[in-house]
């Protein structure tokens, strides 16, 4: 079973343990989620910025699911000046 965390957690396991086609989690769009320039400390750092905003790395991809349109690959595309959105956390916990 996969950690709550893990983008892969709705993906099901073949018989061999290997994972089926990954069925991407939904998330929330809310109005109220934070506009956030990336700074160019942050350059190809998503898991930087999960860690700030969320008290854990491992929601590094949380940001390209949520911002499809401008990340496409979740670590080469987090480049500095980009405009994105920051979920809530609560919308995070609620994902499915």
């Amino acid at each position: 079973m996969y950690d709550n965390r893990s983008p892969w957690r709705n993906t099901p396991i073949l018989f061999n343990k290997i994972l089926d086609i990954q069925k991407p989690r939904y998330i929330i769009k809310d109005p109220m989620d934070i506009e956030y320039t990336i700074p160019q400390r942050l350059d190809n750092r998503p898991d930087l910025l999960s860690y700030e905003s969320y008290g854990t790395s491992k929601y590094w991809w949380i940001f390209a699911l949520r911002n499809p349109d401008i990340i496409q690959d979740p670590i080469n595309d987090f480049t500095p000046g980009k405009v994105i959105r920051i979920p809530k956390k609560t919308n995070i916990d609620r994902m499915g």
